[in-house]
């Protein structure tokens, strides 16, 4: 088990100075072990976002909905969903009332990508808790926000 304290060669005032240390440490962290899974994929952890999004959406998506539900609400939508356009993982549907508004749609390829991710995603960052504690951590996250 890890231990901010040696990790990063430091004492703390108190316990809540080392709570915040410790939540961004992890956050980046886990940023960068994702950003390494991901990488074999072709994709980013925003692109896997937004195609779990249309996953689960079931039907198209305006593009400003997808930006909504993101956990990372990147500034650069437009971006990220030409990279997955161009690898054939959404389409883009415009709308025949308003020209402005685009809808995006996850094709077979996106689905296939992530079921790929699906079964490759063994390790899992929070097997070091039990059920009862990635609750716990969950709401106690919840009651920081």
């Amino acid at each position: 088990m890890g231990d901010l304290s040696k990790d990063i060669k430091s004492k703390f005032a108190n316990n809540k100075v080392k709570a915040l240390i410790n939540i961004l440490y992890t956050a980046n962290w886990i940023t960068n072990k994702q950003n390494t899974f991901f990488k074999n994929y072709g994709i980013s952890p925003q692109q896997y976002n937004i195609l779990r999004i249309l996953k689960g959406a079931n039907e198209p998506l305006k593009v400003q909905v997808v930006k909504e539900r993101m956990i990372d609400h990147s500034p650069n939508i437009t971006r990220l969903m030409d990279k997955l356009y161009a690898k054939h993982f959404i389409d883009r549907l415009s709308c025949s009332n308003d020209r402005r508004v685009v809808h995006a749609k996850i094709k077979k390829e996106g689905l296939k990508l992530l079921e790929l991710i699906d079964l490759d995603f063994k390790d899992d960052l929070l097997k070091n808790l039990t059920l009862k504690e990635a609750k716990q951590l969950s709401d106690l996250l919840d009651k920081i926000r």
